[in-house]
């Protein structure tokens, strides 16, 4: 199997309340082997003006992948998913599920809601930049992502 890099920067769109969590996942992300630029939202609501280049966000760029978070405020990141997943000009954007929920009904849910991934974020900070690096590893240079804004 031969890998795919990239030839433009990769654009990812987190959306994640957590300062921290946002903070080392753009650290894990800067220190990784693909060339890529972060939005971060920091809530459903934000993270749909940013999808559908509302408001402050008319310039948005596509993102090409969605690192999501489940809890979050206002509108929570399962409501967000059905959102995208329902709507036919975002539901081939893969979204990523990166949460501290191990629970086996937000795993199914999410899932059962066209999530493409389910990962559970470690609590050990070591553990958790190793986890951004194995999804971009994944997401970057062995997946090939649908063309940005292909219907």
């Amino acid at each position: 199997m031969s890998e795919h890099t990239p030839t433009k920067p990769v654009d990812i769109l987190l959306v994640e309340d957590n300062p921290g969590d946002v903070r080392l996942t753009r650290e894990a992300l800067k220190e990784g082997k693909v060339l890529n630029t972060l939005s971060v939202v920091t809530d459903g609501v934000e993270a749909l003006a940013f999808l559908r280049r509302e408001g402050r966000y008319a310039a948005a760029t596509r993102p090409d992948i969605i690192l999501l978070d489940l809890n979050l405020p206002r509108m929570d990141g399962r409501e967000l998913l059905a959102v995208i997943k329902a709507d036919a000009d975002l539901r081939r954007i893969p979204v990523v599920i990166l949460t501290t929920s191990a629970a086996e009904q937000d795993i199914l849910k999410s899932y059962n809601l066209h999530a493409n991934c389910y990962i559970t974020k470690p609590v050990d900070l070591e553990q958790f930049i190793g986890v951004v690096r194995s999804v971009e590893d994944f997401w970057f240079t062995i997946v090939r992502l649908p063309p940005n804004g292909a219907r």
